[in-house]
């Protein structure tokens, strides 16, 4: 049996190390089978990938990759996906926020059974603001898009082979893995946690990241945008309905001996706003759409190394 460990890292080059530390003590130390650990950096701009080709030189058992540019989250663990080569494997964040320990429960999850088992918090040890916007984001995403998201989400999952062979074959852009693995409906285990508090460095995890994340679960996994659009253009066909029989009435019976410009040019103020963001959400999936048929790679690795293979450069994600 082999175990694949697959860390994306962005920004991580003082958690490196004690990361790599932690893994050998807590897991590696503890494991009767083979295991391989492939650390992505997706365009770090510091010396995380000086360090990682440091670890691999002395470790031979882990795999490094740099990818050209910051590509993010989701192409990072999928370049990891698409070069691990074992018979599982395990998606871990390079912050040190999650216990190694869940390893070996994640496994023991898998070994009885599940194709995927999800990281679950059971509770966070971070600001307000983070923990508020991550509970609102969770529960749009389960009544808007996936029910069978876990109420505090996830991060760090384990996917057996053919989920991991599925998951690459979707090859979709402007998406998440982890809405992937939920839409996918492979038998799921799960394991609870608690989210330490970020020790080492700072978080890259900006306000436009979560922005973007919202709209590419939205886009990618609901009807709502295009529901939206349709509650909002009968909403403003039925408006303007009642407020012309409204008008017709008070002008024949003598209510009024002048429309209202105001209320019409409020009115169309209104209609124009509507027809506005109707051409926000079509343009959403129109650039998506775009996107995809231009065919271009969902990453590009710049680097790679290991101790049994050397160095390689230039390869590409292959659709």
């Amino acid at each position: 049996m082999k175990v694949s460990i697959v860390i994306p890292v962005y920004y991580n080059e003082d958690n490196l190390r004690p990361l790599y530390a932690d893994i050998k003590e807590k897991f590696i130390s503890k494991i009767d089978y083979d295991y391989e650990i492939i650390m992505v950096n997706d365009g770090s701009g510091d010396n995380s990938y000086e360090v990682m080709k440091e670890l691999a030189m002395e470790d031979p058992n882990i795999r490094i990759f740099s990818l050209s540019k910051n590509f993010g989250s989701h192409a990072a663990c999928l370049c990891g996906l698409s070069n691990a080569t074992g018979d599982c494997a395990v998606i871990k964040a390079a912050d040190l926020q999650e216990p190694t320990e869940l390893l070996l429960e994640m496994i023991d999850s898998w070994k009885s059974g599940n194709n995927v088992v999800l990281a679950c918090r059971s509770d966070r040890e971070e600001s307000r603001r983070q923990v508020g916007f991550a509970n609102m984001y969770y529960w749009m995403v389960r009544k808007t898009a996936l029910p069978n998201m876990p109420k505090n989400g996830f991060d760090i999952y384990l996917l057996d082979r053919k989920v991991i062979d599925v998951i690459d074959k979707l090859d979709e852009k402007d998406s998440s893995i982890t809405s992937q693995i939920l839409w996918s409906g492979f038998k799921t285990g799960v394991v609870y946690y608690t989210r330490k508090a970020r020790e080492i460095g700072k978080s890259r995890w900006t306000l436009k990241k979560k922005i973007r994340l919202v709209s590419d679960t939205l886009f990618s996994f609901s009807t709502v945008p295009v529901r939206f659009l349709e509650i909002m253009g009968m909403l403003s066909v039925i408006i303007g309905l009642v407020w012309a029989i409204v008008v017709f009435v008070a002008r024949i019976t003598g209510g009024i001996a002048v429309s209202g410009y105001a209320t019409l040019f409020i009115f169309s103020l209104f209609s124009f706003g509507i027809i506005m963001i109707s051409l926000g959400i079509l343009g959403e999936y129109i650039w998506r759409l775009f996107d995809a048929a231009r065919n271009r790679p969902p990453y590009i690795v710049e680097d790679s190394y290991s101790a049994g293979e050397g160095k390689n450069d230039g390869e590409v994600k292959k659709s």
